[in-house]
C-alpha cells in the first residue's frame, strides 16, 4: 500500500500547525464534510470547497486507504444569516417561487449534482440528509439536556454555552474568548429565552407560519442548523474520525458549536483533523449577488456571463482552481481561466506525445526523482499546485524525450507515462473524455477562423458578410461577443 510509504501532513486548523497524518485505524480514514444549502443554485465558492476535498479523497484512494466519504445535505433550511431567528431559507425560497420546500430540496439537489458531475467529482461514500436523521438529532438534544449542558425555553432548547466552558474551551477551534464574546455581544429582539447571548438553538419551536416542523419532546419545532452534522457525522464515523472540513466561513460559529455539542453529548473530542478551504474572488472582490460581482459555475461553461470572453471546459474550470493550494484565496478572473486555459492545453498535447517517444537502452533522465517529488507535493497538506509545476516538468521530460534531445528505458518511460496518468486524471481528477475535449478544440478552431474572416470583412466594410456570419453561427447557437479585447463566443 502506498500509504505506507508516504509521510502525509496536513495543516490542522485545531493546532494551526502541519500534522502528520495517522488515522484511528490503519488504512482506514473517515471524513465529514459539510454539504450544501439546498435552497438556490449552488455558488461557485462553494464548488471550490467540495472541489479541495474531492482532490483529498481521491489522494486517499490512490494511497491505498480504504476512505469513508461523508458530504451531506442540508435540506431542513436552517435560518437566514445562521441566526437564531429570522426566516427558513428553503421555506422563504418556497414562497418566492410559489413550491412546497421539498420541491425547492430536489431542485437544488439535482442542480448542485448536474454541476458536480460536470465538474468530474467522485460521490461521496455517504450523501445523508438532515430531514433523515431527526430522531439521532433528538437523541443528542436529550443527551446534552441529560448532562446538563442544555436547557428548554418556551418550546425551544438552547445550548449553555457559559455551563460549557466551565470546563471546556469553547473556542479551542476559532481561537476566540467567550468572555470577550459576551462582552461584545448585545441582546437582540428574539432572544430573550436564552440565558446568555452566545447560546445557540439545539431545537427551534415551530411558529405557525413555520412548514417543516416535527414532533419532539418539547413540542414541534425543528433541529438548530448546528445538530444536523454532528448526528451525521458521528452516526456515519463514529465519536471520534480523522478529519471534519469545509468552508472557512464555518470555522465559527458552526464547527466551534460542533465540537461543543460533541464533547457535551458523549464526553469525547470528535475530530482529530480539522480543515478549512479558503474563499474565492471574482475580480479581487468578494463575490456577491447584491453588488452583482457573482457567476454561478454553468456560466463558466456557457461563457454567458459579463466577466467572461468565452466559455471554458469544465476540465480547464477544474483545473484553474487546482492552481491555487486549497487554504489559499484563489481570485476568478477572465484572464487568468485564459492562461490556466493555455497551461491545460499544453498538459494534454504533451500526453498525447508519450506514445511517439523511442525507448533506448540508456535514461539520461531523473525520472524517479521526479516521481518522488510528485508524492511530496501532496504529501505537503495536499499543495496540488505545487504537483501542477512538478506535471510540467513531466511534460518538458516529454518533449525533451520526443525531440531525441535525450533518451529513456523502457522501465523509466513506463514509470513516466504511469505517473503523469494517475496524478492529472486519478488525483486531481481532470475527464478522461478526450474525444469530447478534442470536439471542442476543433469547434473552436472552426470558430475563430470564421470569427477572423468576420473581422476582415468589417475592416473591409463588407457588413453584409460580416452579419451573415454572426447570424449563421446563431443559428447553430453560437454567439458571438463583440468586446474591447476582441471577439469572444459562447455555445
Amino acid at each position: 500500500m502506498l500509504y505506507k510509504e508516504n509521510k502525509l501532513k496536513i495543516y490542522n486548523s485545531l493546532s494551526g500547525e502541519k500534522e502528520i497524518f495517522k488515522p484511528f485505524h490503519e488504512g482506514n480514514v473517515g471524513m465529514y464534510v459539510c454539504g450544501p444549502t439546498v435552497y438556490s443554485n449552488v455558488h461557485l465558492g462553494n464548488v471550490r470547497t467540495f472541489l479541495s476535498f474531492d482532490v483529498i479523497f481521491r489522494y486517499f484512494i490512490h494511497l491505498g486507504y480504504k476512505t469513508r466519504y461523508v458530504r451531506n445535505i442540508t435540506d431542513v433550511g436552517h435560518i437566514v444569516d445562521d441566526v437564531d431567528d429570522g426566516e427558513d431559507k428553503i421555506a422563504k425560497k418556497a414562497r418566492l417561487e410559489e413550491l412546497e420546500p421539498m420541491e425547492i430540496v430536489q431542485k437544488y439537489t439535482v442542480d448542485f449534482h448536474t454541476i458536480l458531475e460536470k465538474f468530474n467529482f467522485l460521490p461521496p461514500s455517504i450523501e445523508p440528509t438532515a430531514t433523515g436523521h431527526i430522531i439521532e438529532q433528538i437523541e443528542i438534544v436529550k443527551q446534552i439536556i441529560a448532562n446538563g449542558f442544555g436547557y428548554e425555553a418556551n418550546g425551544s432548547v438552547y445550548f449553555d454555552v457559559v455551563k460549557y466552558n466551565e470546563n471546556h474551551n469553547y473556542g479551542i477551534l476559532s481561537g476566540r474568548n467567550i468572555e470577550d464574546m459576551l462582552a461584545n455581544t448585545r441582546d437582540t429582539e428574539g432572544q430573550s429565552d436564552k440565558r446568555n447571548s452566545q447560546d445557540f438553538a439545539l431545537w427551534k419551536k415551530a411558529e405557525p407560519e413555520h412548514i417543516m416542523r416535527w414532533p419532539s419532546p418539547w413540542g414541534l419545532g425543528f433541529p438548530g442548523w448546528h445538530l444536523e452534522c454532528t448526528a451525521m457525522s458521528t452516526k456515519y464515523l463514529g465519536e471520534t474520525f480523522d478529519i471534519h472540513g469545509g468552508g472557512m466561513d464555518l470555522k465559527f460559529p458552526h464547527h466551534e458549536c460542533e465540537i461543543a455539542q460533541n464533547e457535551a453529548s458523549s464526553g469525547k473530542t470528535p475530530v482529530h483533523f480539522w480543515m478549512h478551504a479558503n474563499m474565492l474572488t471574482l475580480n479581487g472582490k468578494k463575490m456577491s449577488k447584491s453588488t452583482g460581482n457573482n457567476i454561478l459555475p454553468g456560466e463558466i461553461f456557457t461563457g454567458d456571463s459579463p466577466f467572461l470572453s468565452k466559455g471554458f471546459s469544465p476540465n480547464v474550470a477544474r483545473f484553474f482552481m487546482l492552481q491555487a493550494h486549497y487554504r489559499s484565496v484563489l481570485d476568478f478572473s477572465d484572464e487568468a481561466i485564459l492562461a490556466a486555459e493555455k497551461g491545460f492545453n499544453r498538459l494534454m498535447e504533451g500526453l498525447k506525445l508519450i506514445s511517439e517517444i523511442e525507448v533506448n537502452t540508456t535514461s539520461t533522465l531523473d525520472i524517479i526523482s521526479w516521481r518522488k517529488n510528485c508524492y511530496e507535493a501532496m504529501n505537503d497538506d495536499f499543495n496540488s499546485p505545487i504537483l501542477i509545476a512538478n506535471l510540467f516538468e513531466g511534460i518538458r521530460f516529454v518533449n525533451v524525450l520526443n525531440d531525441k534531445r535525450e533518451t529513456i528505458t523502457v522501465t523509466d518511460l513506463t514509470i513516466l507515462e504511469t505517473t503523469l496518468n494517475q496524478f492529472i486524471y486519478d488525483v486531481l481528477g481532470i475527464s478522461k473524455d478526450a474525444n469530447s475535449n478534442q470536439s471542442t478544440d476543433k469547434l473552436e478552431g472552426v470558430v475563430n477562423v470564421l470569427i477572423e474572416m468576420r473581422n476582415e470583412a468589417r475592416a473591409n466594410k463588407n457588413w453584409a458578410l460580416s452579419d451573415q456570419i454572426r447570424d449563421k453561427l446563431a443559428v447553430l447557437g453560437i454567439q458571438l461577443k463583440d468586446g474591447k479585447e476582441g471577439t469572444g463566443f459562447t455555445y
